[in-house]
């Protein structure tokens, strides 16, 4: 099957090279957000100039965005996707998105003759790189079926959770857990400087209590040397993920408290300039006083 990718940024990057390193034929976008690309041309990587380009010669077209604006510009913009988007190939969209936006993006593929899953990722920048991703899939188990080979490429494992926007809702639903325990985590550390807490105590005590788990081990770094590249995620993304949750709570009625309360501190951040920044470093943000 040949490939296409748009979206070669900090998860689409590694999800490239090895799709590359498996054997697939790989056609890309070239956009100023990708990371350096020198390494997937080496390895035979294709440079196209437009969305259509790279949907034109795709059985597979895998989109990596950041989220539903960018997926209906690329799929439906000038010269976008669905312009060139061949009949019986597959999109698959591991951005990620607003449920609502996904089912309307996988009728319009449909009424072209492609196929559509969501397909978020689960895991971190190192993971793409190393080929270990988890998915989440939303959309048709016979269609799935027939991408597996190219998953494979690039995943550990891969969820099939339920037709078309499941995907997408569970990916929702797991960012605000993950981003929510982040930011709460952050918090607490600021607090605990501030009294004057020694960090490696506060790491010790949570790790060996209630709080130990992924969330703590990924802010750990931040905490005693100050590191926040053990987790490279924009807290303007974040942001964006806890968003995005709230905005598909209200259209189900959900609750949404504690994570109103997520939104408003992460807003804090970015409205201080600080959205570029790593989400660990919130520990320092939120402090009374900034250390630096």
């Amino acid at each position: 099957m040949k490939v296409g990718i748009i979206g070669v940024g900090l998860m689409g990057h590694g999800i490239a090279r090895n799709v590359l390193r498996k054997g697939f034929p790989l056609s890309f976008l070239d956009h100023p957000g990708n990371r350096p690309v020198d390494e997937i041309l080496s390895v035979g990587g294709h440079a196209c100039h437009s969305p259509a380009e790279v949907a034109r010669g795709a059985d597979v077209l895998i989109l990596c965005v950041t989220g539903s604006p960018q997926v209906e510009a690329v799929l439906t913009g000038p010269d976008g996707v669905l312009s060139s988007l061949r009949p019986g190939s597959t999109v698959i969209d591991c951005s990620t998105s607003l449920p609502e936006s996904t089912l309307r993006m996988a009728r319009a593929v449909a009424e072209v003759g492609a196929d559509f899953l969501d397909a978020p990722m689960t895991r971190t920048a190192r993971h793409a790189h190393d080929g270990q991703l988890n998915l989440l899939i939303g959309g048709d188990a016979a269609t799935l079926d027939r991408v597996r080979p190219v998953l494979a490429a690039f995943t550990e494992q891969v969820f099939h959770v339920g037709g078309p926007g499941a995907g997408h809702r569970l990916k929702l639903l797991h960012n605000y857990v993950s981003v929510g325990s982040l930011a709460l985590i952050a918090e607490a550390a600021a607090g605990a400087a501030d009294a004057g807490i020694d960090p490696a105590a506060f790491v010790q005590v949570l790790a060996q209590g209630g709080g130990a788990g992924v969330a703590l081990d990924r802010m750990t770094p931040f905490l005693l040397d100050g590191d926040a590249g053990n987790l490279p995620f924009a807290i303007a993304n974040g942001l964006k993920d806890i968003a995005y949750y709230r905005e598909m709570s209200d259209a189900s009625g959900a609750a949404h408290v504690i994570a109103d309360g997520i939104h408003a501190a992460m807003s804090t951040a970015v409205d201080a300039g600080e959205g570029a920044k790593y989400v660990p470093e919130l520990a320092r943000i939120f402090r009374r006083t900034d250390p630096r």
